[in-house]
Formats: structure tokens, sequence, C-alpha cells
């Protein structure tokens, strides 16, 4: 138990650093799309306008850090704990570390998708946005905006994946355990894992 215990606390530190490495990576592409997304919003939400306004694309990614870190937090734990229903350390390990690897692939790829709707369809509707008032480039300013809010929903449909994706590990490690003890081979590694 103390095995799974650490593999746990190693899930969530391995989940917030890769989220927020996410973070602030994905934040310097939406910088680059519309550096008034920060200037005109980011910026005041997060507070410290005189340092962003100095170090624009620093205090980007220090925004980034700051919006996902808890994303990753609460995404290793979940992942982590689900990880506890593997019979063995290893298959924890596997199950989970394999879970986070496709919850952040699920998240870049959905926020790329965020990027084409925002600047394809979203940017191009007449709808009446709540948007700061003197915006020059409003077209980039949404798809910015649309590019962060797929990138949270892709963390979560990566991480529904994650947990779906670890249940099919324990149920295939099950299913081995059945075959080994149905085969009689009490004396294997499978068997004594079961």
């Amino acid at each position: 138990m103390a095995k799974k215990i650490g593999i746990l606390i190693l899930v969530i530190f391995i989940s917030i650093i890769l989220a927020s490495i996410y973070g602030f990576l994905h934040n310097q592409i939406s910088y680059s799309i519309s550096t008034e997304y920060f200037t005109e919003f980011k910026f005041l939400q997060f507070g410290g306008v005189k340092f962003s306004i100095d170090f624009p694309r620093y205090s980007a990614g220090l925004i980034g850090i700051a919006s996902t870190w808890w994303f990753g937090l609460i995404i290793g734990l979940i992942i982590g704990i689900v990880g506890f229903l593997q019979p063995t350390t290893k298959i924890m390990w596997k199950s989970s570390y394999g879970a986070i690897i496709r919850t952040l692939g699920i998240a870049i790829g959905i926020g790329i998708v965020g990027i084409l709707v925002g600047k394809f369809i979203i940017s191009n509707l007449n709808a009446n946005w709540n948007l700061p008032a003197d915006l020059t480039d409003r077209k980039s300013f949404l798809t910015a905006g649309t590019m962060h809010n797929f990138s949270y929903l892709g963390g979560i449909i990566g991480l529904i994946y994650g947990i779906i994706y670890q249940l099919k590990i324990k149920k295939a490690s099950a299913q081995q355990c059945i075959t080994a003890i149905t085969a009689d081979s009490t004396t294997s590694e499978s068997t004594r894992n079961c």
C-alpha cells in the first residue's frame, strides 16, 4: 500500500509539472495569435499589469502556469486514485502514466481544434460578445479565447478517456488472472499478481 501511495504522489507531481509546462507553452501560442487577449483581458484578470506590460511573453507564460497547475493537480489526483484499482504497483504506474500522457495529448489536440474553430467559426459570428471596447483585432482575440476554452474541454475529455484507459487495463489484468488460474499455474508470476 505504501508503494501505491508513493505512485499516487508521483502521478500528482508529474501531472502538475506537465500541466504547468502545457500552460506556459499554450499561452506563448495564444499570445502569438492575439496580444490583445492578454493586454486587454488576461493581464487585467491576473493583476500585475505594469509587470505584464514590461515582460509580456514571460507574464503570459506565468499566467498559463497559474491557469493550469491546479488542473494538473485534479487530473493527477483522479488518475492516481483510479490507479489504486490495479492489482500491482507496476500496473498502477503503467496505467496512470499512460492515462496522463493520453490526457495531455487529447488536451493538445482539442486545443488545436479550438484554434481552428475560433478562427473559422467563432470569430466570424456576428454575436454581441462582451468584449473589451477598444480591440483592434476582434477575430484574433476570439480565436485565442476559443483556444483557451477548448483546451480546458480537452483536459476534461482527456481525463475521461484516461480513466477509461485505466479501467480497460484493469479488466485485461483481471482477465489474465482468470486465464492463469483456470490453467492451474499457481506458481506463475501472473497468478501471484492476482
